[in-house]
Order: structure tokens, then C-alpha cells, then sequence
């Protein structure tokens, strides 16, 4: 990719996961708000789940004019910069599938719980944007 393309994408990219982490507080605000109006704590746990933390970097290449001081440079390289997940890709469980909104496993496999609260969470994104928005990509966590 050309510098500009790899800005476009990578700036989708981190955008997409700064909408993700807001709809994911959007969902506990209404857990906490839902727990707050009832007079009993609810019979499940609720899983604390979060997206990992994540940015753009751009490299700069410093230009020399003269022995003085280096003049700002243009841009020579986009990173997204992204959380380390101790484990790696073995820390990663297919909870949902990314063509259905239901979990994408059995009820008697551990993390069961987790793929039906994020089911959950699909659900109350959506009637709370009014249908607008859900995010589907919770299909790895």
C-alpha cells in the first residue's frame, strides 16, 4: 500500500475500535443503570470484558538543512500500535460467529457465559442506537 492508502485504512481501523470500546460502555451504562432501579443484584455474574487499547503512529524522516537544527520531515511509515495479549492467538476463543448473532457454542463449553452476554450486548447496541449500530466483531476476544 502507498503511505496514503495504509493512513486510510489504518485510521478506519483504530476509528472502528474507538466506536467498539463506546458501544461496549454504552452496554455496561445500561447494565449499571438496570442493576441501580431493581432492589436485588442480578442471579449471573456479569463479565468485565474490554477492548484491547490501541493507536496510530506516524514516523517522521528528519531532514537536514545546513549544520543547524533538523526541519520537520514528511511522513515515512503508519503503525497501528496495539495492546500486547499475553497468550497470543492461543488466548483466543471463537465466542461468536461473525453471520449469526446467537454464540457460536455449545451451552455446556466453557465460556458459554461469555458468548451469551456478548449476545447480549449485540442486542441492547442495537435498540439502543436505535437500530443503527451493533458490532458483529466480537466473533474473537
Amino acid at each position: 500500500f502507498s503511505l496514503g492508502n495504509e493512513l486510510l485504512k489504518l485510521h478506519c481501523e483504530a476509528n472502528t475500535l474507538y466506536w467498539a470500546k463506546a458501544l461496549l460502555t454504552m452496554t455496561y451504562d445500561f447494565i449499571d443503570s438496570a442493576i441501580l432501579s431493581t432492589n436485588s443484584p442480578p442471579p449471573f455474574k456479569i463479565p468485565c470484558l474490554c477492548f484491547i487499547e490501541a493507536g496510530l503512529a506516524l514516523a517522521h524522516l528528519q531532514l537536514m538543512k545546513g549544520p543547524t537544527k533538523p526541519k520537520g520531515g514528511t511522513i515515512c511509515g503508519i503503525y497501528l500500535l496495539e495492546e500486547r495479549i499475553e497468550g497470543g492467538s492461543a488466548a483466543f476463543t471463537k465466542y461468536i460467529h461473525n453471520m449469526d448473532c446467537g454464540p457460536s457454542m455449545s451451552a455446556d463449553m466453557h465460556g458459554y457465559d461469555i458468548a451469551e452476554f456478548l449476545a447480549f450486548t449485540q442486542h441492547v447496541q442495537y435498540s439502543k442506537t436505535g437500530g443503527l449500530v451493533n458490532c458483529p466483531c466480537f466473533g474473537m476476544l
